[in-house]
């Protein structure tokens, strides 16, 4: 996209200063834009001249934004983004042709079940276009609202209306223990999978969750041993422990591959909405609308294998 004007204001700096922002890299820039590292560079002084704002800043090796290019960021993504729909609107768009890096947020466990057959879909349909996941954090950040994030995949708890939310299916908590865990030697009983040690994959670092409050509703109580930040590390100590952990249905591939056992949690555990997330900004880009269609594809044809398994998923409302 490029856009000209008869005055000083050159609005092809507001596209390099998005690219800039998002990879905080001149080199990364340049090479997003089709530049040479030089010309990147000379674009970056004419960003600071016409902001009196350094933008980027050397930390160390990398670059990290100003404080006032943290503030401006979603505002420039945001006049990039209606940009770039004006543009495409008509004209609708061509995967193979598309040259365009998007940002999803999700769950370390969905991303590791979504990441390999989004990225093999974008391998045969659309070559140009790059996929960053990130994970998510222990704040919760407007990261859409602020273009920090493209898309959002997930259980969405924001209930803000400058973000959009598609349902995507239902799932549910399963239990997660080593191969001849002593738990597994009869029925698994509430009584008895609340005397287990147990252990929480947490981004918030929480010891207690949904399952403590089925258990007290029965009067039970469980001992949790342990909290650790991420799903995948969660699956790692379970294997090398008698302690009990839990993964959603939707991603009961990744125990399997490590040879840990699911079960049924004996609980009435509150169901995990799924769903798509993003700015209203996003609306009427054709590129953003494929992505979203793409990504749904995909989420419910795992979801739909997993359905399956051990504990399956549902469709929106079912």
């Amino acid at each position: 996209m490029r856009v000209t004007h008869s005055s000083s204001l050159d609005l092809n700096l507001l596209l390099a200063l998005d690219v800039l922002l998002e990879e905080s890299s001149v080199t990364g820039a340049a090479e997003r834009l089709h530049l040479s590292e030089p010309a990147m560079s000379r674009t970056l002084g004419r960003i600071r001249k016409a902001l009196g704002d350094p933008v980027l800043v050397r930390a160390g090796r990398s670059m990290v934004p100003t404080p006032r290019a943290l503030a401006m960021r979603g505002e420039v993504r945001a006049v990039v983004e209606r940009a770039r729909g004006i543009f495409l609107a008509r004209e609708g768009v061509d995967p193979s042709s598309l040259e365009r890096t998007f940002t999803v947020i999700a769950a370390d466990a969905l991303t590791a079940v979504l990441g390999g057959p989004l990225l093999r879909r974008l391998a045969g349909e659309a070559p140009g276009v790059r996929l960053r996941f990130l994970a998510e954090t222990h704040s919760d950040a407007p990261v859409l609202r602020e273009g920090r994030a493209d898309l959002e995949v997930g259980v969405i708890d924001s209930r803000s209306p400058e973000v959009r939310v598609e349902p995507l299916y239902r799932d549910r908590m399963v239990g997660v223990v080593r191969e001849g865990h002593p738990l597994l030697d009869g029925r698994v009983t509430a009584r008895r999978f609340a005397a287990a040690d147990h252990l929480i994959s947490s981004r918030r670092g929480r010891l207690h969750g949904p399952v403590d409050a089925a258990l007290a509703e029965l009067g039970l109580s469980r001992r949790v041993v342990g909290s650790v930040g991420t799903f995948p590390a969660s699956l790692h100590l379970l294997a090398d422990s008698d302690l009990v952990g839990l993964a959603t249905a939707g991603a009961a591939r990744l125990p399997h591959r490590l040879g840990l056992r699911i079960f049924e949690v004996p609980l009435d555990l509150p169901p995990l909405d799924m769903a798509l997330a993003w700015h209203p900004r996003h609306e009427a880009d054709p590129a953003h609308r494929w992505l979203r269609e793409l990504v749904r594809q995909e989420a419910l044809l795992q979801a739909g294998e997993e359905a399956g398994g051990p504990a399956g998923v549902t469709a929106p409302g079912a």
